[in-house]
């Protein structure tokens, strides 16, 4: 089974929708996804989500399945520094890293930050809701791993979002959501793709083989953009 994880085309925050360069680059992608064979599409119920699925569902002449709990992971927590609320996955690297619970899996979770905030219940939301995407398709979840009930290669595809993304590779990869959040970057309209591996034919564990791509844009001769990258991020001309 292949997970296809797309973040949306460069956002227009302020409308829920595309820059005219978010746009271009949705349609970009469509070339590329319109190439798969899809089993079923995905997607958040949010504006910029919802824009650059758009391409891809006309051209296939597809709808999309939308589920609240792929709207991106806006939890709002109490800064530690100023008291004021902040998303979880906006903490400075001078305080966060020194955070022990970041680092683990499961405890990041009952840190005190995370307690002045819903995170533990919409954590939930998103975890139940791949699961039970993923049961439907023949993979039932038993401990840090997934019973095979029924093999496919059948490719499943998400029109989402940067923190939501990275929530649900937490729960897939067991890798903490904190250091992904903080640590990772995936650009606007990049391919993250996870395929199960299946060494005994009744267990299958996720392995993760393309995270952030953005090759359709580099093909195309179109810039990746760095929307969502904290700081000054990173300038290249030669860097597509």
């Amino acid at each position: 089974m292949n997970l296809i994880f797309i973040r949306h085309a460069e956002p227009d925050y302020s409308i829920d929708s595309l820059t005219e360069k978010g746009w271009k680059e949705a349609e970009i992608l469509s070339r590329r996804t319109t190439k798969w064979d899809i089993k079923d599409i995905y997607c958040s119920p949010l504006g910029r989500a919802k824009d650059t699925a758009s391409f891809t569902l006309k051209a296939l002449n597809r709808e999309a399945v939308i589920h609240d709990w792929l709207k991106e992971f806006y939890i709002p927590v109490k800064d530690p520094f100023t008291g004021e609320t902040r998303i979880p996955w906006d903490l400075m690297p001078e305080w966060w890293t020194k955070q022990e619970a970041f680092y683990d899996k499961d405890d990041w979770r009952d840190h005190p930050l995370m307690q002045t905030g819903p995170v533990r219940e919409e954590y939930e939301s998103v975890r139940t809701g791949i699961d039970k995407i993923l049961a439907e398709h023949g993979y039932v979840r038993n401990g840090n791993c997934y019973d095979v009930v029924q093999s496919n290669d059948d490719t499943l595809v998400f029109f989402c979002h940067l923190g939501v993304t990275f929530t649900m590779l937490n729960h897939l990869l067991g890798i903490s959501a904190p250091l992904l959040w903080h640590s990772c970057f995936v650009a606007p309209s990049s391919v993250t793709i996870l395929t199960t591996e299946e060494r005994n034919p009744k267990v299958a564990h996720f392995r993760l083989k393309t995270l952030g791509d953005t090759a359709h844009l580099y093909v195309a001769g179109e810039p990746a953009s760095d929307s969502g990258f904290f700081g000054h991020g990173f300038k290249d001309a030669s860097v597509k």
